[in-house]
């Protein structure tokens, strides 16, 4: 069977090739997409910006937000139907090297691969993709394809809060640095969990957003000295926790100074491959803990059920600004790049 992929070949060279679909290997299941989201990673991958991208291997098809629908398996498959909504995971371990036996994060593992981001692990942007059933995660019935694509959006904020034994409650001032997809998925989160949430955005739009998905206060960071801000609303302790979502040198910076003592630092945010100046001293007499998580462990079906019992309260469907047909991938990479402030997230859908 032929279907029309997409394959990012290099910078700004984005193509929809039609290709033969490969016979299924007894652990994987074919799956008809339905929706797939361009996520900043996406973008700065297309953009040459970023290595995360393997196109120095070889052609390959971008798309780690996803949902679809199986609609074959192999013969070894025992756990999924056809006929089932799924999404899937995107760091991908491999289960058996030295540190993956050693419980390590995927993100350790020596055989890591990366769904869309690698061409032995072609993402969503097709109309077909095929994936080994590990790494696929069942969503209910009534779920559109769309929700399905913010799964793994979600596992981001949830885990960057609550995973590596991180945790939050009603007890704890939460500042959120950065109000896209992730930050915003770290606010319900933190919300869900009792918690006074304060969210940082630079973008009006984003704020109005971030109040109508679980934030107490907004601030800008451009607006006045930020550590002033940060004090004023928590009556001078500073936040009990401090996620950074946003990846920005500056936002990584101000941690230092807005974070109360004792505080849970969680950076969720992508800045890898520039060095950023902190003053990393305040660590030490602020006592902070530090945590990064690059990926989740174990966190895709607890994410669905999450989501699934906040739906009602959030609206994700709202999230998604701008929706495109599959055939119009590159007018959609072009808002994504360019129309940062208004487009939160660009799906694109397929018939």
């Amino acid at each position: 069977m032929k279907a029309k992929i997409a394959f990012l070949h290099k910078p700004y060279d984005l193509r929809i090739e039609e290709v033969e679909i490969p016979p299924l290997k007894p652990n994987q299941v074919l799956v008809k997409v339905g929706a797939c989201g361009i996520c900043g990673s996406d973008v700065e991958c297309y953009e040459g910006k970023s290595a995360e991208g393997r196109y120095d291997i070889a052609p390959y098809t971008p798309g780690h937000e996803w949902g679809g629908e199986i609609v074959e398996v192999g013969s070894g498959v025992t756990t999924l139907k056809v006929g089932y909504k799924v999404t899937g995971d995107c760091v991908m371990s491999c289960g058996v090297c030295r540190n993956c036996k050693n419980g390590l994060m995927p993100s350790a593992c020596l055989n890591m691969r990366e769904a869309g981001f690698r061409p032995d692990s072609p993402g969503g942007m097709g109309e077909y993709m095929v994936i080994e059933e590990q790494y696929v995660h069942r969503i209910p019935d009534d779920w559109t394809y769309e929700d399905g694509a913010w799964v793994e959006t979600f596992s981001i904020g949830y885990f960057g809060i609550w995973g590596n034994g991180g945790y939050v409650d009603a007890s704890d001032d939460v500042i959120i640095l950065g109000a896209g997809p992730v930050g915003l998925s770290a606010t319900m989160t933190a919300k869900t969990s009792g918690a006074r949430v304060i969210v940082v955005e630079p973008l009006a739009n984003r704020r109005e957003t971030a109040l109508k998905y679980g934030a107490d206060v907004v601030v800008d960071p451009t607006a006045g000295n930020l550590k002033e801000q940060i004090m004023e609303l928590t009556d001078g302790a500073g936040g009990s926790v401090v996620v950074e979502a946003s990846g920005k040198d500056p936002a990584i910076a101000s941690i230092f100074d807005i974070a109360g003592h004792s505080a849970r630092v969680r950076l969720i945010g992508h800045s890898i491959g520039r060095k950023v100046p902190v003053e990393i001293g305040r660590t030490i007499w602020s006592t902070l803990s530090i945590t990064g998580s690059g990926g989740t462990k174990n966190f895709g079906q607890r994410t669905i059920k999450f989501m699934s019992r906040i739906k009602d309260k959030y609206d994700f469907a709202a999230l998604n600004t701008h929706h495109y047909p599959f055939e119009k991938i590159h007018e959609a990479f072009e808002v994504a790049r360019t129309q940062k402030a208004t487009a939160l997230k660009v799906m694109l859908t397929f018939k």
